[in-house]
């Protein structure tokens, strides 16, 4: 079976679900900067698969998906940092991560089998 749409990638869900949950969690946050920046990471994943899979060819899609990578990276970091900085409690912060790291599994056998 052939995917023919982005929005059948079961990647692609999950990191607009991960964006939701970032946007709920950090909605109210007063440092701008962080939450701005964050919300931003969040939102990159999916938007990254998004484009590269409308692209013409599988080295452009697979440059994406390590776009995506790499912001799915940006937000577990600064997922460790909101803890740190008490913005989020440690359970939350636990389960933001770990669907990061969901993520990043996912992307990277993604990639692996456009090889």
């Amino acid at each position: 079976m052939t995917i023919q749409r982005f929005e059948d990638l079961v990647v692609w869900q999950k990191a607009q679900d991960l964006a939701v949950l970032v946007y709920q969690n950090f909605t109210d946050s007063k440092d701008f900067g962080f939450r701005d920046q964050i919300t931003r990471a969040s939102v990159s994943i999916s938007n990254n698969i998004a484009e590269g899979f409308e692209r013409s060819s599988n080295p452009d899609f697979k440059r994406f998906l390590y776009f995506s990578l790499a912001s799915n990276s940006e937000l577990r970091s600064m997922l460790y940092l909101a803890k740190r900085l008490n913005y989020i409690d440690s359970a939350l912060a636990l389960k933001l991560i770990n669907e990061t790291n969901e993520i990043s599994k996912m992307l990277y056998s993604f990639i692996k089998s456009m090889k």
